[in-house]
């Protein structure tokens, strides 16, 4: 995942740098036997379905069972956070958390402030309980940006989103951060 083909890393340099090091992680995209959940936010809730497919189409493409995926809807995305904590520290709480929804620009600043505030408290779910907590919540200024971002290809932020948290897992339970 890259903004650009100019940015993306050369295999070549990689292994460069990982002979260069004492330990050298990276994730893997391999989601079988993980527990997933998936928080979606009502408000613009036809953008947030189409993250909610990319998504389920990657996880169940890399080997999550669907009977370990839950997906859990909140009114909108100012309420993620909680319901993202509330799967991260259940009492068997989920291997990682992916947040979907879409908050676009409007005439007023609330945007900033839903937008701000729902990437803080998804960020801050993951650093208080070390579970990955994914961002795959469109912040965009149109309708029609919303909705390029969550074609039905392999751009889809959802998809990506899936594909982030079962790379983080991954790369979480490796060498010496494994617990």
């Amino acid at each position: 995942m890259t903004s650009s083909d100019a940015t993306e890393i050369d295999p070549a340099q990689s292994e460069l740098m990982r002979a260069r090091a004492g330990e050298y992680l990276e994730g893997s995209t391999n989601g079988r036997g993980l527990r997933v959940a998936i928080v979606c936010a009502r408000f613009n809730g036809a953008i947030t379905l189409r993250l909610l497919d990319g998504a389920l189409t990657a996880l169940s493409e890399v080997g999550v069972d669907r009977a370990d995926v839950s997906v859990g809807w909140v009114p909108g995305a100012f309420e993620i956070p909680l319901m993202a904590l509330a799967y991260a520290d259940a009492e068997r709480p989920y291997d990682a958390v992916i947040t979907l929804g879409a908050v676009i620009r409007g005439d007023t600043g609330h945007y900033e402030v839903v937008a701000g505030e729902c990437a803080r408290g998804v960020q801050d779910v993951q650093l208080s309980t070390r579970v990955p907590a994914v961002f795959g919540v469109l912040t965009t200024n149109t309708v029609d940006q919303a909705l390029e971002r969550s074609r039905p290809d392999e751009t889809n932020k959802g998809r990506e989103s899936a594909l982030t948290a079962v790379e983080m897992v991954s790369v979480l339970r490796q060498g010496s951060l494994a617990s």
